[in-house]
């Protein structure tokens, strides 16, 4: 999870038992959204943010073939925090982690 994605989020994935590391917990909240993309790369994990300059990081990335993890972007005022647990939780259990690299899905599904 990005800095800025709401604790309800979270908390609701957990809740039902999805696998969840924020950038608090991961001691990454100052990073810049290069290393952050970086960081969730190297951990082999998908990063969710509503932040757009991580959004245009991760479309560079791939307009230059430049590697990385999976991205999920949803708009702060478009998507509920109902749809994004709902949907989160689709990816995190139906998802296969080979088909999760170099992508950008958007909430809502």
């Amino acid at each position: 999870m990005d800095v800025h994605v709401r604790r309800a989020v979270t908390e609701a994935l957990r809740e039902r038992r999805v696998d969840v590391l924020t950038a608090q917990a991961d001691g990454t909240t100052e990073l810049l959204d290069p290393a952050l993309l970086n960081r969730a790369t190297e951990l082999g994990r998908v990063l969710f943010s509503q932040d757009e300059d991580l959004l245009a990081e991760a479309t560079r990335r791939r307009r230059n073939d430049i590697p990385f993890g999976d991205v999920v972007y949803a708009h702060q005022l478009k998507v509920t925090i109902g749809q994004c647990v709902n949907d989160l939780e689709l990816i995190a259990k139906a998802g296969d982690p080979a088909d999760l690299a170099n992508r950008i899905q958007f909430l809502p599904l």
